[in-house]
């Protein structure tokens, strides 16, 4: 994987802040090595015919080989009720789908692009300090989150199998000493779960944090409409932004599209099972299962909230543009008519506008600097035409940015969509198996 050292040539473009920029990529050289080590203990790196030998052996045993042999010869059909695995085979191919998906992913891409290009790290240079370093504590953190998610998972599900193994020692199938034999199986059943749930959720948690440093470019972009900027530059920067996130969303669209298919066939999968009239449902034959579903829409709810917040945020700028337009305009025609107003009504360009912080009200974090409801100085606009600022208001109204899965943008309308659409689904399915009208 390539080593992260900024280019020589590169340079930030606020002035005196090189030592900054330095401590940033310093520190976000210091991140990289944790997600290098990270992919290594995972053997998803595959940047030699060694690790590319290991990396497939160790998939193909803990994703493939491991669930395969436990449910085939562990099955224990002659157990008694509490150690009966009826549900098994939903779960060792939902979590083995998902995990060979993620592998595909994240191997393909760190071998194409590097971990440095991938997390658009490379980029850093061209942004702001405040980007740089709200980023970096955010790269900080990425591990952190991952493992959040994995580890409670994991304690559960060892709890469960210990117990398995332990209590119903005497009737599951063993070779050899059973002790030794079930001691090695288990260990075997835990690696492959701790393998493939961590596969999942750290393509989850690196698109989450590829999504936040495009909203802080946003927030970072939607400050322009406070100063007095140029509507070329303005323009020059949300293409640039535009062109991000189609670069994100081409190389997710496959990952999310298939994430979505496989989480809602197994979920299907799992209704149709535990909803027939002779399904014999409790904790310890089914707890693996609800422990396998809640790992599953923990993931996608990580992608689908990243994907869709971030559009939110680009789509948001339009609403700033206009308000920023319809500001100035008000300016402009506010000041045309201070010569027939006196003094005292012509010092604001808003005299009848109440303050909107002063009602004492909190608006909680769904408010930042680019989707808000404060007006924009006058400075910000003093020197833009009117031609100009319609224009650029148009541009934005028809080109909405966000992130997309070929061509179908992520948006709150999209997931209302899913939405019904799985809820008709399950309902149509219920109505199947337990009579539902």
């Amino acid at each position: 994987m390539e080593d992260f050292s900024p280019p020589n040539t590169a340079r930030p473009l606020i002035p005196g802040k090189t030592k900054s920029l330095s401590r940033a990529l310093s520190f976000a050289c210091d991140e990289l090595q944790s997600f290098r080590s990270c992919l290594r203990w995972l053997c998803v790196d595959q940047f030699t015919y060694l690790s590319a030998s290991l990396s497939w052996f160790v998939f193909i045993l803990l994703a493939i080989a491991v669930p395969a042999i436990s449910h085939f010869f562990l099955i224990c059909s002659s157990c008694d009720s509490r150690h009966r695995q009826p549900y098994d085979a939903v779960v060792q191919l939902s979590l083995s789908s998902v995990a060979t998906l993620s592998f595909l992913f994240l191997s393909g891409f760190a071998r194409k692009y590097g971990l440095k290009r991938f997390l658009f790290l490379d980029r850093l240079v061209d942004e702001s300090e405040t980007v740089r370093r709200n980023y970096t504590v955010q790269l900080h953190r990425s591990l952190q989150l991952c493992s959040i998610f994995v580890v409670p998972c994991f304690v559960a599900d060892a709890t469960y199998k210990i117990w398995w193994y332990s209590s119903g020692a005497s009737q599951i199938p063993f070779l050899g000493n059973a002790i030794v034999s079930d001691t090695i199986t288990c260990l075997l059943e835990l690696l492959s779960w701790l393998y493939r749930t961590t596969l999942f959720f750290l393509v989850c948690v690196l698109f989450r944090l590829i999504c936040y440093l495009q909203i802080l470019r946003l927030q970072d972009f939607a400050k322009v409409f406070q100063d007095d900027s140029d509507v070329a530059s303005m323009l020059a920067e949300h293409l640039r932004i535009r062109r991000h996130l189609r670069i994100i969303s081409h190389r997710f669209r496959v990952f999310i599209l298939w994430s979505l298919i496989l989480i809602t066939m197994s979920q299907f999968t799992s209704l149709l099972m535990t909803t027939k009239s002779h399904a014999d449902i409790n904790i310890f034959n089914a707890g693996e299962l609800a422990l396998c579903s809640i790992t599953l829409m923990t993931g996608l709810m990580v992608i689908l909230r990243s994907a869709t917040k971030i559009t939110h945020k680009a789509q948001a700028i339009t609403c700033l543009a206009a308000k920023w337009h319809v500001c100035a305009t008000i300016d402009f025609f506010g000041m045309a008519d201070a010569d027939i107003m006196t003094n005292q009504n012509s010092r604001a360009a808003f005299p009848e506008v109440v303050n909107l912080e002063s009602d004492g009200e909190d608006p909680g974090d769904e408010e930042d600097d680019v989707d808000n409801t404060k007006l924009n100085p006058a400075h910000a606009f003093s020197t833009i035409s009117f031609q100009k600022r319609q224009a650029l208001v148009n541009y934005f109204e028809n080109n909405r940015a966000g992130i997309t899965v070929y061509g179908f943008m992520l948006d709150r309308t999209w997931l209302q969509l899913i939405f019904g659409i799985e809820l008709s689904l399950v309902l149509w399915l219920l109505r199947k198996t337990i009579g539902i009208s």
